[in-house]
């Protein structure tokens, strides 16, 4: 369904912290299929902002800062979904997928950091080379 016909009820029960589960591998591919579509889209738009600001490696700090915060609150959700799996003893697929995702998204907040510290020692490293 698209994001612009979503129904009043849906939106509210998003906003609640509520979801809506597919059982239907069709629905999930057409959910995923829209999410990059508008992920995308919101892309192109982040790209050219990214771009206009991010003149020195300074200015990318914020931003790359802002991204590992969010995908780590992220990856800790996954880490409970992981935990509610065990649990319940779900079945051991989705338990390997979910540590999966778990494992990446640590990987990529490691990366994340890293990056962060390499804006601030690029940016000593030129400073001390203009002094």
């Amino acid at each position: 369904m698209s994001l612009a016909r979503r129904s009043l009820m849906e939106v509210a029960a998003a906003r609640f912290g509520w979801r809506h589960a597919y059982g239907d591998t069709a629905q999930v591919d057409a959910l995923l299929t829209e999410q990059t579509e508008a992920a995308y889209t919101d892309g192109a738009h982040h790209a050219a902002l990214a771009t206009a600001k991010n003149d020195d490696a300074l200015a990318v700090q914020p931003g790359a800062l802002d991204v590992r915060r969010r995908v780590l609150d992220d990856v800790l959700y996954l880490e409970g979904l992981l935990a509610g799996a065990r649990n319940r003893n779900l079945p051991a697929a989705l338990i390997e997928r979910l540590e999966d995702a778990v494992d990446h998204g640590h990987e990529l907040t490691v990366l994340l950091a890293d990056t962060v510290r390499t804006t601030a020692a690029v940016h000593a490293a030129t400073a001390g080379s203009h002094g």
